[in-house]
């Protein structure tokens, strides 16, 4: 009954308490499609959307045997459904994940639709194949970092927090979450023995960037990281996101970065040779807000 690890109750729970539901559909015994939402209250409107660092939602929808014609026509009528079935809102906003290619549904009920892309590593059973398939710089700025770093996982959700919130810092921005829900989270990943954090330590002792993942069976995920600005020239980041690639080899299928539309963490992302993904960030404003705000930029704040 899910497409990613963030439609889980527990990942729900941790981000969203108090917060999320799922409207499902079933046909006789087994659930054939679910969808979770977050429901919010923003300037008086009820808001659907994403919680923060969930990057993608949407609905679950369970495969079918039948012909493609069919299947699409399934499809559809269960994403329907399910829509009819949400509470009432004034605005909705959520990313699907990649493994729901076809939007069409959302557009025959007049949502808009925005492509993103994410690059996922799809097999990670040979290393040196994935190696291989890194850029040169990607590999150059491992090796020199390799000589200078060492890497631990034994790492205090404290001390990821200290170099995250430096990365915010040299950007000019705060964090835009409190510390407080990524305690939180980090509890419940514990918990379900989920996630895993690198750490690159130079030979004076100093912390120069962090790596955060998750992974179920299916996937892992890159969720965050951190880096302290004074040491960046060490590719501190580099080298973390190879061990966690490494890492993630031996406990499920294969690599998710999450994506950015940011170019320089775009490039980043693909250097390291994954598939670029796109996936669809769809959002719809009722009729009563579009009326009374009269205008593109309060929607447009809404979908941040």
């Amino acid at each position: 009954m899910y497409n990613s690890l963030f439609q889980k109750e527990w990942w729900l729970d941790a981000v969203a308490p108090g917060k999320w539901g799922a409207v499902v559909i079933r046909r006789g015994d087994e659930v054939a499609a679910r969808f979770p939402y977050v429901m919010e209250k923003k300037f008086g409107f009820s808001v659907l959307q994403q919680p923060p660092l969930t990057p993608t939602l949407g609905p679950w929808l369970r495969s079918t045997d039948a012909r493609p014609s069919k299947s699409l026509s399934i499809q559809k009528e269960l994403i329907w459904e399910l829509l009819e079935l949400l509470p009432r809102y004034d605005f909705f906003s959520q990313s699907l994940s990649p493994s729901i290619s076809n939007w069409l549904p959302f557009y025959w009920k007049g949502f808009e639709q925005t492509t993103r892309y994410t690059y996922i590593i799809e097999d990670l059973f040979d290393l040196d194949k994935i190696w291989n398939a890194f850029s040169e710089q990607a590999r150059r700025n491992i090796r020199k970092a390799q000589k200078t770093l060492t890497v631990s996982t034994e790492t205090d959700i404290e001390e990821f927090l200290f170099l995250n919130e430096k990365t915010f810092e040299r950007q000019g921005r705060p964090l835009p979450y409190s510390k407080d829900f990524i305690r939180r989270i980090d509890t419940a990943c514990i918990h379900q023995k989920a996630r895993k954090i690198f750490l690159a330590k130079d030979s004076n002792g100093r912390a120069n960037a962090a790596v955060y993942i998750l992974w179920d069976k299916e996937s892992a995920y890159y969720l965050m990281g951190g880096e302290d600005p004074a040491l960046r020239n060490s590719e501190a980041g580099s080298l973390l996101m190879w061990e966690a690639i490494k890492f993630a080899a031996t406990v499920t299928k294969r690599f998710d970065f999450e994506g950015s539309m940011i170019q320089s963490v775009e490039k980043f992302f693909r250097g390291f040779g994954g598939k670029q993904t796109p996936y669809h960030k769809i959002t719809s404003a009722s009729k009563r807000m579009r009326v009374l705000m009269n205008g593109r930029d309060f929607i447009r704040s809404m979908r941040r």
